[in-house]
């Protein structure tokens, strides 16, 4: 049974795909890529209730694997990717009104669309550690034709330093993957399973240290480079900021939180081989890193879309320094993060891609008075401001408040560097959002409504998450935490 829900889960967006690649050009491709994405959802909703069920389950001769933590991503993802398609069908269309998208181009997005969201199911679902390799690197493909989408200077730009950077981050990666195999081969013996996670997972404790600790170097500068840690983050300001905004949404709300997920299937592996915290300070160091960084460029922006890249990559850092730490509460803590961080961020992007459509261009300066040309778009953008900085009761403030207060027990010496940072990202971003919503403007009314459903859905979801967490959903994040050592 598990075998055919995995084999409709992941042959859905397949069949998506090579559908929209032969009637990506017809009026009616936008309402097949939002179909496509629900059946995927619904895939992914039979699939989680199974593993919820039943526990850990291997598939296809043990090439895939599902259990509580990334099952919960599956479900994140698919979710988001249904409605970041349903956002794309007016936002899409009014871009080909205004002449920036030509009807080829909508053609290689939706079926690109469906290639992304399959490449980012295969690399949480499969158990072999050259398969998750292989489905970042076709991510990455995928997602650099997308974020050239536009074909202008700028967009080519962009994508090719995301191509370059991420093609160098995924090189490395594969030379910890290769590594990992080196340590493998001496207990598991030659093939493929040597690759295998469960497998590798069994024997961790007979794995050999050193080569163990030199692996998770390379996968981590690897893997986080497709996470956005610093220094590793160049790419993802640029390509946020030149892609069409659905890419921009499913970048920072579904493909980091995918290599994080490969990092930590390393860091486990990791941790059982040396005993000791290694792993943890490393990540620990990069999250903190990158917070802090991130909260300073903050300040600087002046596109709003590179302004909320530079968000993604401070509570990515966030993350990573949660799961670092380690323990039950961090962890905890950590997953319920990249949970109200991707539905937020996407959110924000939902409303960010309408403003910018309404105003006619990304410079925050140029964008003014949403509560006048629109106000749903207005409260959304508003609302989605807050709950990405932080307040109650959005589901933010309780992940926040959850690793600052593990950390001041834990670690104290990080915790008045992460107030620091997290006051001064608060202070730049409300700063400069508080103006484009309230402002005086001249801005004109689009040519099709726009689709904000999405949007208050997402908020709507952080919002009760903050308030009231349901008992079968924490029990599934303390399993899966205690599944990754919390």
């Amino acid at each position: 049974m598990i075998d055919l829900q995995l084999m409709a889960l992941l042959l859905t967006p397949l069949l998506g795909g090579l559908l929209l690649a032969v009637f990506g050009s017809r009026s009616w491709a936008a309402e097949l890529n939002s179909l496509m994405s629900f059946c995927t959802f619904i895939a992914a909703v039979v699939l989680t209730m199974r593993v919820i069920d039943s526990g850990p389950q291997v598939a296809f001769n043990e090439q895939f694997f599902i259990d509580q933590f990334n099952v919960f991503l599956v479900a994140l993802t698919a979710f988001v990717a249904f409605t970041t398609s349903l956002f794309s069908r007016p936002y899409m269309r009014i871009e080909q009104h205004h002449g920036k998208l030509s009807t080829q181009m909508l053609h290689l997005y939706y079926s690109m669309y469906q290639l992304f969201t399959l490449s980012m199911l295969m690399a949480l679902t499969t158990n072999n550690m050259g398969i998750i390799w292989v489905s970042m690197e076709a991510a990455t493909l995928t997602t650099v034709l997308l974020v050239s989408l536009y074909r202008t200077p700028a967009s080519i730009e962009a994508a090719w330093k995301y191509f370059i950077l991420c093609g160098v981050g995924i090189a490395l990666a594969l030379f910890g993957t290769i590594l990992l195999y080196f340590a493998a081969e001496r207990v598991l013996g030659e093939g493929g399973t040597a690759l295998l996670w469960t497998h590798l997972n069994q024997v961790k404790g007979g794995l050999e240290p050193t080569v163990l600790k030199l692996a998770f170097v390379f996968l981590l500068v690897g893997y986080g480079t497709k996470i956005g840690l610093v220094p590793l983050h160049s790419w993802l300001p640029d390509a946020h900021a030149e892609g069409p905004t659905p890419v921009s949404a499913v970048l920072s709300g579904l493909l980091l939180n995918v290599a994080l997920c490969a990092v930590m299937r390393s860091k486990v592996l990791v941790d059982g081989s040396l005993g000791t915290h290694f792993a943890g300070n490393l990540m620990m160091g990069f999250g903190l890193l990158s917070v802090v960084v991130a909260a300073l460029f903050l300040s600087r922006q002046k596109d709003i879309k590179r302004m909320f890249a530079y968000s993604s990559i401070e509570h990515m850092g966030l993350i990573t320094f949660a799961f670092g730490m380690g323990g039950p509460v961090a962890t905890f803590a950590a997953m319920l993060h990249m949970t109200v961080h991707s539905l937020t961020k996407s959110a924000i992007f939902f409303a960010v891609g309408h403003a910018v459509q309404k105003a006619g261009t990304q410079q925050m300066e140029n964008i003014r008075g949403m509560m006048q040309v629109s106000p749903t778009v207005g409260w959304g953008l508003m609302l989605g401001t807050l709950a990405i900085l932080g307040m109650p009761p959005f589901g933010i403030f309780a992940s926040e408040f959850l690793i600052i207060t593990t950390a001041m027990h834990d670690y104290p010496w990080t915790t008045p560097i992460l107030l620091i940072a997290l006051g001064i990202a608060f202070a730049a971003v409300f700063g400069k959002v508080q103006p484009i919503v309230f402002g005086e403007t001249t801005a004109l009314r689009l040519p099709h409504q726009p689709a904000l459903i999405p949007v208050f859905a997402h908020l709507l979801l952080v919002l009760i998450l903050g308030l009231y967490m349901p008992p079968y959903l924490a029990d599934w994040y303390r399993q899966a935490a205690a599944l990754l050592g919390g």
